[in-house]
């Protein structure tokens, strides 16, 4: 009861997901001790949300230029952290806590920890992964079992399950951490910054339990399948790339983005044309320059 807790939201245009989420925060028993949001340059009326909002403090922060998930996650972890703060909570503004989910974050012991998602329905929608293969050169998607593939609710979970990376969407981690390992890594933008982040402290020596009865509701649904073509699918390949280059754990392993970039071209006329095949080699260039995490 003693800990000072910080939640750190980060928003993009979607003012009025926002002002649910806030809602959220101010109908909880254990009311945080400070609210830093990150508006990262909404040009929606995410400024009016913020402003007419009177949730305890809440602290904005408007960004001159969009920072991206994992800048403006950064830069909301930082304030908090040079504020003091001994826990800090981060959520993304599509999600409603539970009005107890800080209080059953908080009664489980561990620096690492993270609530349980689902939809709106209460159907189980956890994607953090309980097995992230960074050792077979042949396991194209990393992820080889989540929470949600593994157990059919939440009621046939135990109290709290160890899993190997996190989203930054109810992902709760206490100073020690920070003090080891440093801060997100901003060049990321958008997509796995979390991984990084929760390889880095699992790599420290701090599990990551996700915790069954602190309950985390999504307002979306989940939609992953980018078009990889795009501008995000750049962003994916990259930083999946970075990903294998920083910690794959064997040669093999670390050569596997120049076996997916290759396969990508080579399949290219049958899936995304040329566009994919630019944002494939463009990530593996880009990809090798951010091998080395940057200093803390």
């Amino acid at each position: 009861m003693t800990e000072r807790v910080a939640v750190v939201v980060v928003t993009y245009n979607r003012a009025d997901l926002l002002e649910r989420m806030l809602a959220g925060l101010g109908a909880l028993d254990r009311a945080p001790d400070a609210v830093f949001v990150v508006n990262n340059a909404s040009t929606d009326h995410t400024r009016e949300v913020l402003g007419r909002s009177t949730l305890p403090g809440l602290v904005p922060i408007h960004t001159a230029d969009n920072l991206g998930g994992a800048g403006g996650f950064r830069l909301g972890l930082q304030t908090a952290y040079e504020q003091g703060y001994d826990v800090m909570w981060l959520m993304d503004d599509d999600v409603v806590p539970a009005p107890d989910c800080l209080t059953r974050l908080l009664e489980v012991d561990g620096s690492c920890l993270i609530a349980v998602r689902e939809d709106r329905t209460g159907a189980l929608v956890e994607k953090a992964a309980i097995r992230f293969d960074l050792r077979n050169p042949l396991a194209i998607r990393p992820k080889t079992a989540s929470v949600d593939s593994t157990y059919p609710s939440r009621a046939a979970m135990p109290a709290t399950v160890e899993v190997e990376n996190v989203a930054f969407e109810g992902f709760l981690v206490r100073r020690e951490v920070i003090d080891r390992i440093g801060l997100p890594d901003a060049s990321y933008f958008i997509f796995y910054d979390d991984v990084d982040f929760a390889i880095r402290a699992r790599r420290a020596g701090f599990p990551i339990r996700a915790v069954r009865d602190a309950v985390l509701v999504r307002q979306l649904d989940f939609d992953q399948q980018h078009d990889l073509a795009g501008w995000k699918g750049y962003y994916m390949y990259r930083n999946l790339f970075a990903v294998h280059f920083r910690y794959g754990e064997n040669p093999l392993a670390r050569l596997k983005p120049v076996l997916v970039a290759l396969v990508v071209v080579l399949l290219s006329p049958l899936r995304g044309g040329r566009a994919e095949a630019r944002n494939v080699t463009r990530a593996l260039r880009d990809a090798r320059r951010m091998r080395v995490p940057p200093a803390r």
